[in-house]
């Protein structure tokens, strides 16, 4: 009542304003700002919005600048809550205590759909299988039934999401509590799986795991596939006619089903680090092997760089504008940057587009991955398994490959049956450098000052 008046509102923002500009030149506050505070949403409407070629944006598209990642002088963002568990799960979580966190991080809250594809769906389907084929040393069951597979995965995804996870891995992920169970497998439990399967053969051939040449060389994917048949025909379902489709289709369920249980009895006979770095290199077979992008109508390319380029220009700024759509979806792999350029080669070559419009408009592999940060083009993912990091003092960070920094190669007609097997990509000279880091924030804490000045504006006001 009789002490100072306090200072009314407007003089609280203005303080503060003054205290932003006062810092501006040294954080460069008027860029940092600017890209972050409203990137992330506009990410996930853009990806929500129909795409709309004709309208062409007036500048390059803004770099992505996730801002989720935490700092030390943003520790609210931290999401340490206690997970709320069923108490009816059967399965050992502790025996992964180092796999759920490394889950956690590289599927960390709303980075999550951005990585899914190459880094956080990966290692969530790792720690799934070598949950269950860890705890199948207490259990001696190498499937969940119906009704813990449901609490399970329930609990997993709580313990998840208290480390910091996305809190819709299952949806992001397409992971349901049948990925748990036995499936089809006429055979669920370790007793029966080594009654059947040649247990020191399938050692021999997935215990290490050759993560370049397993791909093309499949010695362990063959293995895996011959120990899932052996399963499937447990029950003496052997089918009398293959010329039956729906005959076909179940017994192809079936293995697909008992793949699941020969990879978890796997992960059960090596240490979970091990088994890990095994499943994932299986898994990065099929992520390599597959552009992840969604191509939008490429009409207005077509129409523009169909035939003969009458408007060099114009040409390259509806192909800019195309490609610009692409850079909101997600981070991919080198592997998958090749691939995603031939599938969009061939599709403007179907469209009557005969020029190589990547070399006209200087379109690089970079190009088709998510755009980060204040760099010119985007990061593309290390063609082996990797995952992010959390580190305190900048927050998440991952690898970089700069061994793609090359145009992007416009496809021939060879390409489009021939198998990266059968051929080598002969990639032109590059720096010695082979990786690059790249923070989600950065290491001098511009963002965490940022942060910080963000959360006192919101208690003044």
């Amino acid at each position: 009542m009789g002490g100072p008046r306090l200072l009314s509102f407007p003089c609280k923002l203005l303080a503060v304003l003054l205290f932003l500009l006062c810092l501006q030149d040294f954080y460069k506050l008027d860029n940092i700002i600017i890209h972050s505070f409203a990137m992330v949403d506009q990410i996930t409407a853009d990806k929500e919005n129909a795409l709309m070629p004709e309208i062409s944006p007036s500048s390059a598209p803004q770099p992505f600048l996730p801002l989720l990642a935490p700092s030390p002088m943003a520790t609210p963002f931290f999401n340490s809550s206690i997970p709320k568990l069923s108490g009816q799960c059967i399965l050992n979580f502790s025996a992964v205590d180092s796999l759920i966190s490394t889950t956690a991080v590289d599927c960390w809250t709303s980075f999550a759909p951005f990585l899914a594809n190459v880094i956080c769906c990966p290692q969530f389907r790792a720690t799934l299988i070598i949950l269950i084929g860890q705890s199948s040393k207490e259990t001696g069951m190498l499937a969940l039934d119906s009704t813990h597979a449901d609490y399970c995965l329930s609990d997993i995804q709580q313990i998840l999401g208290s480390q910091g996870a996305s809190s819709d891995l299952q949806e992001i992920c397409s992971v349901h509590p049948s990925n748990l169970s036995e499936g089809s497998c006429p055979v669920s439990d370790v007793d029966g799986f080594e009654s059947v399967v040649d247990s020191s053969q399938l050692l021999t051939a997935c215990g290490k795991v050759d993560p370049v040449n397993e791909c093309c060389s499949k010695i362990c994917q063959n293995a895996i596939l011959e120990a899932a048949r052996k399963l499937a025909l447990r029950d003496g379902g052997l089918m009398t006619s293959l010329a039956i489709n729906k005959t076909l289709i179940q017994h192809l369920s079936k293995i697909d089903s008992c793949r699941n249980i020969v990879l978890r009895w796997l992960s059960s006979r090596l240490d979970p680090s091990s088994a890990k770095h095994v499943l994932r290199r299986l898994s990065n077979c099929n992520v390599n092997g597959v552009c992840p992008l969604d191509f939008p109508d490429a009409k207005v390319v077509a129409k523009n760089c169909g035939n003969e380029i009458k408007n060099d220009t114009a040409c390259c700024h509806a192909v800019e504008n195309y490609v610009s759509h692409l850079q909101k979806q997600s981070f991919i792999t080198n592997l998958q940057s090749l691939g995603c350029a031939s599938l969009l080669g061939l599709k403007l070559q179907e469209m009557n587009v005969s020029t190589n419009i990547y070399s006209l408009c200087q379109i690089s592999l970079k190009d088709f991955s998510l755009q980060v940060g204040t760099q010119e083009s985007g990061c593309l993912l290390p063609s082996l398994p990797s995952d992010a990091t959390l580190d305190p003092s900048s927050g998440i960070s991952f690898t970089c490959d700069l061994n793609d920094n090359i145009a992007a190669p416009w496809p021939s007609a060879s390409q489009a049956s021939s198998s990266s097997c059968n051929k080598s990509v002969n990639y032109p000279s590059l720096p010695a450098a082979t990786s690059s880091k790249l923070g989600l924030i950065g290491a001098d804490m511009k963002l965490g000052v940022i942060f910080a000045l963000s959360l006192s504006l919101m208690m003044l006001l």
